[in-house]
């Protein structure tokens, strides 16, 4: 078999098997799927490979097949990532080999009486003169905002930057960035790099105008931005892709609704209670997958609840605050364990009045396991007591939150920093400014930093969320 048949049969198995992945879990019904644990999908995964290697099984030591199943075999732990990352290692291999030119010269090789070794030519490797494995660690650790310029440099360092190999590549070496990803009044959606203090313009989102002028919701969960709002035909979402650069439209929840409580960790998200498109208030849970793209249905809160915020906090997400019909407010909070998948149910865990319908969701952000709020009434930041289950004051805002009953502004968690993010008129027009303060620092009482400042941007934040990755 020669290079061009073994580069053909190699591509074909990669995309069949990539295309397995994606919708070995759909049945063409769309009814309820049979496998559902993780545990089952990673033995079906397992059977596949097998079952693809043995039907070819040749004397090959260096054969895809053999090098699948040598990988299923040894590493049982994060199967699915270290899955993607060896098939991404494969496919670069196969892209060099494509792309490479044929060379008319043997490499260099040099002799010294008593050692010989054998020069790599330069135009072989990603960086010259690294191992490309070292070049790979190395861009993981550049930071995210100069992934585009870098992406110009070649096709082959195009094509790293468009695979997401180095975004698995940096969750496993722990590399973790915030970006604050914000949408103003006058100002599409827009990215800021807080340790390069740089913003960045996003593609125009492809909607219609009546998704562009409605209320709309937005989360981040792994590299995707998801943007939640109507069009004229009902629910829809709109999602960021931070790897390709680009707006595509996202799978619709089991349950479309607006108005309800969210949070991520890692690579999934949950969005909890709402309000579906004839008003009715819910108490319906789903789970969002950004790597497989898909949502799960999770168990029913104990009570249903519209106009909630949702975190996650101790390995366990939670829902606080909302409204049980158009007139009640609730005080209780609700716990979801990941593991027992199972709700509890928290009394008094947020007692603020919230009867006033036109109040925002609570404003609430996670540091280091630890929840705060800004309090729209009092306009100031507390802090949440787990052991005593009671808030108190831990200093006032930097911006009015009362002025539009919490609508307007951001409070966000980003990294160690408290975030407050709203809107300010002066001499020069409105302009944005992001707030910025670290409670874990000795001085608590030190003041709010003035992180930025973006000017023509109107003084009202419409959504915000922050990327970690």
């Amino acid at each position: 078999m020669n290079e061009a048949q073994e580069l053909s049969r190699t591509s074909s198995i990669l995309a069949g098997f990539l295309l397995f992945l994606n919708h070995s879990f759909e049945n063409p019904e769309r009814k309820k799927a049979l496998i559902t644990t993780k545990s089952e999908k990673m033995f079906v995964i397992r059977r596949y490979l097998l079952q693809q290697s043995f039907k070819s099984l040749e004397p090959e030591n260096n054969s895809f097949e053999h090098h699948v199943v040598y990988m299923l075999l040894a590493k049982n732990c994060s199967l699915l990532i270290e899955m993607k990352i060896y098939l991404l290692q494969i496919y670069f291999t196969m892209f060099s080999l494509e792309c490479k030119k044929p060379q008319k010269k043997n490499l260099a090789v040099r002799k010294k009486p008593g050692m010989g070794y054998t020069r790599q030519r330069s135009n072989d490797c990603l960086i010259p003169g690294l191992p490309d494995d070292v070049a790979f660690q190395c861009l993981a650790l550049t930071s995210r905002s100069y992934y585009s310029s870098l992406s110009c440099l070649n096709k082959r360092f195009n094509f790293i930057f468009g695979s997401g190999y180095l975004y698995e590549l940096r969750r496993q070496l722990g590399i973790i960035e915030h970006w604050v990803y914000l949408s103003c009044s006058l100002m599409p959606w827009e990215a800021f790099d807080p340790s390069q203090l740089r913003w960045m313009r996003l593609p125009t989102m492809p909607c219609d105008e009546c998704f562009s002028y409605a209320d709309k919701e937005s989360l981040a969960v792994g590299t995707k931005l998801l943007v939640f709002g109507r069009e004229l035909t009902g629910f829809a979402i709109w999602m960021y892709c931070l790897v390709s650069r680009s707006w595509c439209r996202c799978p619709l929840m089991t349950l479309p609704r607006c108005l309800f409580g969210s949070g991520s960790s890692g690579k999934i998200a949950i969005v909890a209670g709402g309000s579906d498109k004839n008003g009715k208030i819910l108490k319906f849970a789903e789970l969002y997958d950004s790597e497989l793209g898909i949502w799960e249905t999770l168990p029913d809160m104990n009570l249903p609840r519209k106009m909630c915020s949702g975190f996650f906090m101790d390995d366990k997400f939670y829902v606080i605050g909302g409204m049980s019909s158009h007139t009640d407010s609730l005080t209780c909070g609700e716990e979801f364990n990941l593991q027992t998948r199972t709700w509890r149910r928290i009394p008094d865990m947020y007692p603020g009045d919230n009867r006033a319908t036109h109040q925002s969701p609570p404003l609430v952000a996670v540091v280091n396991n630890q929840l705060y709020t800004a309090d729209q009434s009092t306009n100031e930041v507390k802090k949440y007591d787990k052991v005593n289950n009671t808030w108190h004051v831990v200093k006032p805002l930097p911006v009015r939150a009362d002025s539009h009953n919490g609508w307007g502004i951001a409070f966000k968690s980003c990294g160690e920093m408290l975030l407050v993010i709203g809107g300010h008129r002066g001499p020069q027009g409105e302009v944005i400014v992001l707030h910025s303060w670290c409670p874990e620092e000795r001085n608590n009482g030190a003041e709010w930093d003035v992180l930025s400042v973006r000017e023509r941007a109107g003084s009202f934040v419409y959504n915000c969320a922050i990327m970690e990755c």
